[in-house]
């Protein structure tokens, strides 16, 4: 859960918990629903509806839902002047089409970022604007101007509601190792990047975990991706103790990872209810994901490691004072997240991380959590720390042990 500090109280945890299954039982009858998440229009759906009937000669459009390889095989086949001209017409399409080439990809996200920003300055300049509306198109126009910064590769991006995007450190055409940050509630297009606190936030994580990646491999090419292309919960609610979300979340990181270019081995890193997406997705993850690591997690829907059916490593961390520790690890009508990843009986490899400070200082650089996760991108397993001194974090592990 990316964005909290301080810790709700346990009785906090247990009246949410309890309110929650009162809800599920409301919804099963037709009492109430979920309200969905909405913002400032849905351009994606324009979008999509304006590719549906777009050509390229006289070949129609791929669906955008077709599998990556589909994709891959029709951008190979009209060639790079072609693909670069629906970039140019259809932006915020291909840019969020997995198997489509990731810097015509970047291309398109530019372009949609440029229409994007254009869009919310003249938002701002609307009379009838409410004073909280301006307030957030201004947070958007930054958001997007930042986003636009020379240099930066912007591997998704989706303005719709809260707005989904993922980000990009390093060549990911060229990159042997992939290590991808999946955080928790309270992600969005705003909240991606944070000048205060800047390693709580999507952007920042991947800031922190590039440079480690770097110091601890200094020639291996790896590649970062902070990738907050799906809708999170809002706050400590009902969302976020259920696992609806998680289970959208789960499909779009599959294809995501099952998309990504050449042969590189992918490692996933997990925050909060970042963990409980993982989670799903881990039984339908491609073989190239090697390793699923979780911090600060409240469960990943599974009683154990060996019900994530998984043949990535599964790794867990947690540090002395993340209030996540207070939360219950139940699992009551389709409500709370099942057992603590960080117990024994789980089944994790334990992980040490000394130096982390509460529920979002997993990232900050001099911490065992951040060294941790750089060495399992890396590939770099002897040079673990273990939650407890015996090491048996790295037992089973070709090269990892006794070193």
């Amino acid at each position: 859960m990316t964005s909290f500090d301080s810790s709700p109280t346990l009785s906090a945890w247990r009246i949410l918990l309890a309110l929650a299954v009162a809800f599920v039982l409301l919804a099963t009858t037709g009492w109430t629903t979920i309200r969905q998440q909405r913002g400032p229009g849905e351009p994606r759906q324009t979008a999509l509806a304006s590719w549906a009937h777009g050509r390229i000669g006289d070949r129609a459009l791929p669906d955008p839902a077709s599998p990556a390889r589909t994709i891959a095989a029709f951008f190979a086949s009209i060639g790079p002047k072609r693909g670069a001209s629906l970039a140019d017409a259809h932006p915020l399409v291909v840019g969020n089409l997995d198997g489509a080439p990731v810097t015509l990809r970047y291309r398109a996200n530019r372009l949609a970022l440029a229409r994007a920003l254009a869009a919310e300055r003249g938002r701002v300049e609307d009379p009838r604007l409410s004073a909280t509306g301006r307030h957030e198109a201004l947070r958007r126009v930054h958001r997007f101007t930042s986003l636009m910064r020379t240099g930066r590769q912007i591997l998704a991006f989706d303005p719709s509601g809260p707005g989904r995007t993922a980000e990009v450190l390093g060549d990911l055409d060229r990159a042997r190792r992939v290590s991808v940050i999946v955080p928790g509630v309270d992600t969005n297009l705003l909240t991606f990047q944070k000048t205060h606190r800047k390693y709580s936030a999507p952007a920042g994580m991947a800031e922190s975990l590039y440079a480690a990646e770097r110091r601890a491999a200094p020639g291996s090419p790896t590649a970062v991706i902070a990738w907050a292309d799906y809708t999170a919960p809002v706050g400590v609610g009902i969302d976020a103790a259920m696992g609806r979300l998680a289970s959208a979340g789960a499909v779009r990181l599959v294809d995501m990872t099952t998309a990504l270019p050449g042969t590189s081995r992918v490692s996933l890193f997990c925050h909060s209810y970042g963990s409980v997406l993982c989670g799903v997705a881990a039984p339908r993850l491609s073989a190239r994901v090697t390793d699923v690591a979780v911090a600060g997690s409240p469960g990943m829907r599974v009683e154990s490691a060996a019900e994530l059916s998984t043949r990535a490593r599964v790794w867990a961390m947690r540090d002395a004072d993340d209030w996540i520790q207070d939360v219950p690890n139940l699992a009551v009508g389709g409500v709370g997240h099942g057992t603590d990843p960080v117990t024994p009986e789980f089944g994790a490899r334990l992980l040490s991380a000394a130096g982390a400070t509460g529920h979002t200082g997993y990232f900050e650089p001099g911490t065992d959590s951040l060294d941790n996760f750089a060495a399992i991108g890396v590939g770099s397993y002897h040079s673990l720390t273990c939650a407890s001194a015996d090491r048996a974090c790295r037992r089973g592990i070709s090269g990892a042990e006794g070193l």
